[in-house]
């Protein structure tokens, strides 16, 4: 049983960092508008770790902070956000990509079981789509905020707002825009493991 569990969490874990490959080096995944992206990446993100709980998810949320700070490099779809980062603090850059998605894996990782054991896999999968986009979202602009919101780069693009209203402003589309999609097909997409007995059957507590 170990091993099939094993071989299972393999699988899915190979399958996901595939599809997050093809999303971050081809147009597939990425739908640029102005110096943002709407992103599909959160979804296999969400997808492992409904699978494989938090540290799945957190391997999943590793992969894509990686090939996202990859973009800012020109490797993959570029992201003009990223390379303007990274060339005022390299390190920060990283944090500021990395840390975030593998923070949002790991808790909607928790956010699942917590969620199937309460009140059934069926919603389960649809409330982590939503939160794995919204929760990377939240991460990612604090990082920014945090830790360049001081810099004349991102200055100018607040243009004197203050921090909730350059966000809203900011990311409004886009966010709503990848929380309806992660929702929807995160939640079909584990409701599909689940009926294919890919994933077992969590007992209500």
């Amino acid at each position: 049983m170990k091993r099939n569990s094993s071989t299972r969490s393999l699988v899915i874990l190979g399958l996901m960092t595939a599809i997050l490959i093809v999303f971050s080096f081809t147009p597939i995944g990425t739908i640029p508008i102005g110096p943002l992206s709407i992103t599909l990446n959160i979804i296999p993100v969400a997808i492992a770790a409904a699978a494989l709980g938090p540290a799945g998810g957190a391997a999943m949320g590793a992969v894509f902070g990686l090939l996202s700070f990859l973009q800012c490099l020109g490797i993959g779809i570029p992201s003009g956000m990223g390379a303007t980062l990274f060339s005022i603090n390299p390190f920060l850059a990283f944090v500021q990509r990395f840390v975030p998605r593998l923070l949002d894996g790991f808790l909607v990782g928790l956010i699942f079981r917590g969620c199937e054991k309460t009140i059934g896999y069926k919603p389960a999968g649809f409330i982590t789509g939503f939160f794995s986009a919204f929760l990377n979202t939240l991460f990612f602009m604090s990082a920014l905020i945090l830790l360049f919101g001081n810099t004349e780069y991102v200055q100018g693009l607040m243009g004197g707002k203050n921090v909730i209203a350059f966000v809203c402003a900011f990311v409004g589309v886009n966010a709503v825009f990848e929380m309806i999609v992660s929702t929807i097909v995160t939640g079909g997409v584990v409701l599909a493991l689940y009926k294919a007995k890919l994933l077992p059957i969590a007992k209500k507590a």
